[in-house]
């Protein structure tokens, strides 16, 4: 079945960019010249996504009127002959159709996703993470999506990481190997190294059926106290086929500050060929 839907959840408070989360979502902190939240909708745009439901907290307008139209940048991007800005601009309240849900508490990523239900009906649907940004030629989601149609069953972004990180993500126990997919036996959220199935872990891209509601809404709060998405993908294993697709592309952790400053030089360097030296910047001020 084709995937048309999808769910990003931005409600989360950001305390890893306090201070400067106190006035902005996080998901709107720029990478480079563009925030998070424009890189999933982008993504699912491309993937041929159609509908997509926001979760966001109170108070996060910002992340609303990004999507808007606004006819008066238009028409100072015309007025300065900057077309390419202009085509941006016009582009981006045409991404897709976009509905906004409010999760008045942030219970964890498995309650974020279960407010968007009444927005999405009955039929499969993604899940896009803005914290993970994976730059590829083929739109991440968008391979998941054919994976989906194919198995009819659940989908989850992987990759190998380090010891160091295995403890802060979901880790998936691995089955039968086809290459570029794996059979996913299960799945634990912040596991202790001694106990973790594997080195492969959930990048923030998930394929889900509409059954997985009801499961959240029988799931315990686990890891940390919250409703994890995990623990309910977990459950669903008992009745649902999961496959792990193992995406190409560079992957950038910009729930970070650190990686977020990572993804911007990253993103810089291909764009202009900055070698970010001073003698560089100082040739090239006009980009600055």
């Amino acid at each position: 079945m084709r995937i048309s839907q999808a769910v990003i959840p931005v409600a989360g408070l950001g305390t890893r960019f306090l201070p400067g989360s106190l006035s902005i979502p996080k998901s709107m902190i720029p990478v480079f010249d563009k925030p998070p939240i424009h890189f999933c909708v982008e993504e699912a745009s491309k993937a041929g996504i159609d509908h997509i439901v926001i979760v966001a907290s109170e108070g996060q307008d910002a992340v609303l009127k990004y999507f808007e139209k606004r006819l008066d940048l238009e028409k100072a991007a015309s007025d300065k002959q900057d077309f390419e800005m202009l085509s941006i601009l016009q582009e981006i309240p045409d991404l897709a159709d976009i509905s906004v849900v409010i999760q008045k508490k942030q219970l964890g990523l498995g309650h974020a996703i279960l407010q968007a239900r009444n927005s999405l009906g009955n039929q499969p649907f993604a899940v896009l993470l803005p914290d993970d940004l994976i730059l590829s030629d083929e739109p991440t989601i968008g391979a998941m999506c054919s994976v989906s149609e194919q198995t009819e069953g659940m989908v989850v972004a992987i990759r190998q990481v380090g010891e160091e990180s295995i403890p802060n993500l979901g880790i998936v126990d691995l089955g039968k190997d086809y290459g570029s997919t794996v059979e996913i036996l299960g799945m634990t959220e912040k596991p202790s190294l001694e106990s973790a199935p594997s080195d492969m872990a959930i990048i923030g891209r998930y394929i889900l059926p509409a059954q997985i509601f009801e499961n959240i809404q029988n799931t315990l709060p686990g890891s940390l106290g919250e409703i994890q998405l995990t623990d309910s993908m977990t459950s669903l294993l008992k009745t649902t086929d999961c496959t792990g697709y193992r995406f190409p592309g560079t992957h950038f952790d910009v729930g970070t500050p650190l990686g977020m400053l990572e993804a911007s030089l990253h993103i810089g360097i291909a764009r202009h060929g900055f070698d970010f030296k001073p003698s560089n910047f100082e040739k090239n001020e006009d980009h600055l």
